[in-house]
């Protein structure tokens, strides 16, 4: 086999997902995913720590969140520069050509409850990065918190509309959508007073 295989990475990605789906993913094991790929099992080390790591690979989502609020204009208020990330990620990470993947990612993530445990783990690490990064412009720590949760709440709606097999639409527009509706929603939350029993 050779030394170097081209999209190494991405074949060992896909293969790992379609085993998820036909075997499950406990049913599935790396050498399984490295057959499936046409590759040895020790290039799939060199590319994931475990079979885990196929699905929640956060570091690059992070910094590309992260990166991107830094980047934003010094004079954006805490929700713009939010936005500005959910734009970054339409443009880097969440493209057409990715939509598949993310998909069938899903479903897998959908079918395992420890699987749906990690995801929501993941979703709480990045909330707490995106946290700290608007602390790192100036914003004061509670509207960084705030911020960062609404920009979670904003980014969990439309990584599920983006998912929806019917959608056509890019994954910055449907994120700027989502995180309107979210500020919409807080804002409504001032002037609906709960039902007193």
């Amino acid at each position: 086999m050779a030394r170097w295989e081209p999209n190494a990475s991405q074949r060992l990605a896909d293969a790992a997902l379609e085993l998820f789906a036909e075997r499950g993913y406990e049913n599935t094991t790396v050498l399984d995913i490295a057959r499936r790929a046409g590759l040895a099992k020790s290039t799939f080390f060199r590319h994931f720590r475990d079979k885990r790591e196929v699905l929640f690979g956060e570091d690059a989502l992070t910094e590309r969140l992260t990166t991107a609020i830094a980047a934003a204009p010094a004079e954006a208020a805490p929700l713009e520069a939010v936005a500005c990330a959910l734009d970054a990620l339409g443009r880097d990470v969440f493209t057409p050509a990715r939509r598949a993947f993310t998909v069938r990612r899903r479903a897998v993530i959908e079918a395992n409850p420890d699987l749906q445990e990690r995801e929501a783990l993941k979703g709480v690490r990045l909330t707490a990065s995106v946290a700290r990064a608007l602390a790192d412009r100036g914003v004061p720590g509670l509207v960084a918190r705030v911020a960062a949760e609404l920009g979670a709440l904003a980014l969990e709606i439309a990584y599920g509309r983006w998912n929806d097999q019917d959608c056509t639409e890019e994954f910055g527009v449907i994120a700027r959508r989502a995180l309107g509706d979210v500020q919409k929603a807080a804002s409504a939350t001032r002037g609906h007073p709960g039902r007193s029993r």
